[in-house]
C-alpha cells in the first residue's frame, strides 16, 4: 500500500519553530518530487513548498521564503520542512504529497497525498 504519513506537527508559540516530517511507505520517494501544502479553515489549500527528485531544485512560496526550508533524505524515504520564525498566519493543516512528474506547486500535479498534520501558531 502506497503511503505518505506526515508528522512533527504541534502548537507553537510565534517566533517558534517545528520540523515536519514526510515519510513513505510501500514506494520509493527517490523518483518523486514532493510538495508541501497547507489549508487553513475557510481557505483553499495552497502551496507551500516543493523540491525535486534529485533534490537540487526547490520553490518557496513568497509568504515563507526566507523562513521555511525544504530537504529529503532519499536514504530514509523522508522529505522535511523546517519551518522558523513561525506567525499566526502559518496555522493550517499542512500536508505533503509526491509527483511523478516535476515538483510544482500546483496541486493537481500530485498523485499520493499524506492525511495532514495540524500546525498551530499561537501565544
Amino acid at each position: 500500500q502506497l503511503q505518505l504519513v506526515e508528522s512533527g506537527g504541534g502548537l507553537v508559540q510565534p517566533g517558534g519553530s517545528l520540523r515536519l516530517s514526510c515519510a513513505a511507505s510501500g514506494f520509493t520517494l527517490d523518483y518523486y518530487a514532493i510538495g508541501w501544502f497547507r489549508q487553513a479553515p475557510g481557505k483553499e489549500r495552497e502551496g507551500v513548498s516543493c523540491i525535486s527528485s534529485s533534490g537540487g531544485s526547490t520553490n518557496y512560496a513568497d509568504s515563507v521564503k526566507g523562513r521555511f526550508t525544504i530537504s529529503r533524505d532519499n536514504a530514509k524515504n523522508t522529505v522535511y520542512l523546517q519551518m522558523n520564525s513561525l506567525k499566526p498566519e502559518d496555522t493550517a493543516v499542512y500536508y505533503c504529497a509526491a509527483s511523478f512528474h516535476i515538483a510544482t506547486m500546483n496541486p493537481g500535479a500530485y498523485d499520493y497525498w499524506g492525511q495532514g498534520t495540524q500546525v498551530t501558531v499561537s501565544s
